[in-house]
């Protein structure tokens, strides 16, 4: 199904040459380097260097969990109005069901930034994010950088980016998104896809293949293939929105009449160019897609490269499901959880199915999955179907069509745009339960339960099409390519007029006279001190997974009611991951304020450090250790929740994005990395001279390790930052670097 090229590749004619068998000469390779699509559009937007871009995108875009913080973030380093159309959207925390009036009041907040600023606000239940953007931001050649980590619109000609708040706060600030110029790497589609396989079979399948070994881990990824021609925009749409699950950086396809079609549907087809590349064009690297040979797949929990075809699960569900079950185990901390009892009779039962959000409420993914349950139903039992279109335009064409009267009658219930089902906030499935989605991610805790009250479910992916066929088989989990239905579907055709009479669009039309609407639970970031010139940290966690998610280190779910107040969020860092970290680190904050006020630190410090004496000028905080951090969501509230507790740095083996890395530098951490972390909760690492270091950029530094053991020296190391990142880093975060 799926292959990887691990060398350089040449592209013409419609096929992929290895560079070994190339012989091409130096300068050839450096023209054919030129000839990708990502090159160029890369280069239009670049400000730097060939080798050290510094990019300015053509439009940014936030919902209701993150543009409160981000807004707050760029008025106190001096924003006066929006620069570039900034999209402010309500899909996260749309329900307004936690915390009383606090989600509500963050949208109010919301509306009145975009009149202030200038900017468009799209209200609550209209679409999620990434479908709005599509329908009425996206173009050929543009850049698009949004606060989530699925921002991804290449398969219409953008090349979008998912990153942390800060750094859409740069570009609010007229600054630059910095980053080495990235490798580009081919995903070579062919073959023509069977019915009842879907556009997430087709990603779980790159997933499973690529994840593990990193092999796309903040690349881009480029799109192109005599495949790409028999899959439609929706097709082309859902595979794109997964890439961010491979943790590269960003993706774009070739693009041709269908996508001409999209935009003209949309009513913008100004926004249509032919993209292709150049050739010959070189990559960097390629992944080979057989779409011919693509299966139903299943993502098992707890992560979506722990994927399988669905055929190989089926001949052996015991033995796959009992190594999700020993993993749920481990989280839980006792034998309660299990997932083999869902195996009776040779047959896998689930007990709810989901198809939602900017992966799976496209139109053709539910119109094909109410094919499959005409005349059908999902039974009265326990399993259940919740359906989301992504967006009113979407759900409206669905109810023309006669697709949502289809579903209804099958017991289906259809919901409003809502991204809650993929990140804990709705649908949450009962304890111990199986849930099967066509939603973006099946991290551990994500969907909502809580462990450390003796809750936990657990998700599995699969693409709507199976989905449908285990509705219709009454939760028996089944896959589409077994399943007879008919695949031919209705036209979808666009409303535009949904959005023009309820979407406030003030972008470039800023009234500056508007005052920002403050809610009870908003509040500013706590001010954060400059980098000392010698730093201390204590060892608050340790972390001792593969990978630590962004959900681990920040929960999802109800606590995402409380990113407007960074003080009131923190108190849930590492709750469901390292539940006395919160302690711990005040503790740590509490006697770095005694050091600030008496000019030395308390005694029972001293008396830790084994003689050792820190130097006049050091600063004191936390530091938590983890082996690969920061998969996952793009969400900064993963590095500023630690940073808001005293936190100074984190250290760590290798960090699992640029996002994570990206999110810890503006916010004042120090990313560190270390061959082998093996600290221990409670020790002390001593570095001296570091602000000397980083300005400086130096790559390594020896660090004092005082530990119950005695002292021994250790290397730290530094990633090469930027002179902007450096100077971030001085003055302790990003806001006293905008301040300055």
């Amino acid at each position: 199904m799926v292959k990887l090229i691990k060398q350089g590749v040449y592209y013409a004619d419609g096929k992929l040459v290895k560079e070994s068998q190339a012989f091409m000469t130096s300068d050839k390779k450096e023209a054919a380097v030129k000839n990708t699509i990502a090159y160029s559009v890369l280069k239009a937007h670049n400000a730097g260097d060939a080798e050290n871009l510094k990019l300015r995108f053509d439009g940014i875009a936030s919902h209701d969990i993150t543009y409160v913080g981000i807004v707050q973030t760029a008025k106190a380093s001096g924003l006066q109005e929006f620069p570039i159309p900034y999209t402010l959207t309500n899909c996260h925390n749309s329900l307004c069901a936690v915390g009383g009036t606090i989600n509500e009041d963050d949208h109010v907040f919301g509306l009145s930034a975009a009149k202030k600023y200038g900017g468009d606000y799209v209200p609550a239940h209209l679409a999620v994010i990434h479908q709005y953007m599509r329908e009425c931001a996206a173009a050929c050649g543009a850049m698009i950088l949004g606060s989530d980590s699925h921002t991804r619109y290449g398969a219409l000609g953008t090349l979008a980016v998912g990153e942390g708040g800060p750094e859409l706060v740069k570009q609010l600030l007229k600054q630059t998104y910095d980053v080495k110029r990235p490798e580009i790497i081919a995903v070579h589609l062919k073959g023509k896809l069977r019915r009842g396989v879907g556009p997430q079979d087709v990603a779980l399948a790159i997933i499973r293949a690529t994840f593990a070994s990193g092999f796309l881990k903040n690349k881009i990824l480029e799109f192109i293939g005599s495949g790409i021609a028999g899959l439609s925009m929706d097709y082309r749409n859902g595979i794109d929105v997964m890439t961010t699950e491979t943790t590269c950086l960003s993706s774009i396809w070739e693009t041709d009449e269908k996508t001409q079609e999209y935009f003209r549907e949309h009513g913008r087809a100004e926004a249509y160019r032919k993209l292709a590349p150049t050739q010959p064009a070189y990559y960097d690297g390629a992944v080979t897609v057989d779409l011919s040979r693509i299966e139903p797949m299943i993502a098992l929990p707890f992560h979506p490269s722990n994927a399988y075809t669905i055929r190989e699960f089926l001949e052996n569900p015991v033995e796959l499901l009992k190594k999700a079950e020993e993993q749920g185990r481990k989280i839980l901390g006792n034998d309660q959880f299990t997932l083999t009892d869902k195996v009776k009779d040779g047959k896998v039962y689930v007990e709810q199915g989901v198809i939602a959000g900017c992966a799976g409420g496209m139109y053709e993914n539910i119109a094909e999955s109410a094919e499959i349950l005409r005349d059908k139903n999902v039974g009265t039992g326990a399993f259940t179907l919740s359906v989301y279109p992504s967006s009113q335009p979407v759900y409206k064409s669905l109810v023309e069509n006669g697709y949502i009267s289809a579903l209804m009658e099958s017991g289906a219930i259809v919901k409003t745009a809502f991204c809650g089902p993929c990140f804990g906030a709705g649908d949450t499935p009962s304890t111990g339960a199986l849930s099967i989605r066509h939603t973006t991610r099946n991290f551990e805790n994500r969907e909502g339960s809580k462990p450390a009250q003796g809750q936990l479910a657990a998700v599995a992916l699969m693409d709507a099409r199976s989905i449908a066929a285990t509705a219709a088989n009454g939760g028996v989990l089944t896959s589409a390519l077994d399943y007879e239905y008919v695949k031919r579907i209705k036209k979808y055709k666009f409303d535009g007029k949904i959005y023009a009479n309820r979407v406030y669009r003030g972008a470039g039309r800023p009234q500056k006279d508007t005052k920002l609407v403050y809610g009870p639970n908003i509040a500013d970031w706590p001010e954060q001190i400059a980098l000392g010139k010698h730093l201390l940290m204590k060892v608050v966690s340790v972390l001792k997974d593969a990978v630590t998610t962004t959900d681990e280190l920040i929960p999802s779910g109800e606590t995402s009611s409380y990113r407007s107040n960074p003080l009131k969020l923190a108190e849930f860092a590492l709750s469901r991951k390292d539940p006395a970290y919160v302690t711990r680190a005040k503790a740590v904050q509490a006697d770095e304020k005694i050091r600030r006020e008496t000019g030395t630190l308390p005694e029972s410090v001293l008396k830790e450090l084994n003689g050792v004496i820190p130097a006049e000028g050091t600063v004191y905080g936390s530091v938590v250790v983890s082996n690969k951090p920061g998969d996952g969501s793009a969400r900064e509230q993963a590095a500023s929740c630690q940073r808001v507790l005293g936190g100074v740095a984190n250290v760590c083996k290798e960090y699992a994005t640029k996002r994570y890395h990206s999110n810890l530098v503006n916010w004042g951490m120090i990313p560190f990395t270390c061959e082998k972390p093996d600290f221990k909760t409670g020790d002390y690492i001593y570095v001296e001279e570091i602000a000397a270091a980083v300005a400086g950029g130096e790559e390594r530094v020896v660090a004092k390790v005082i530990s119950k053991n005695g002292t021994r020296d250790t290397v730290l190391h530094l990633a090469p930052f930027t002179k902007e990142e450096r100077e971030i880093l001085l003055a302790g975060c990003l806001i006293n670097y905008n301040r300055k």
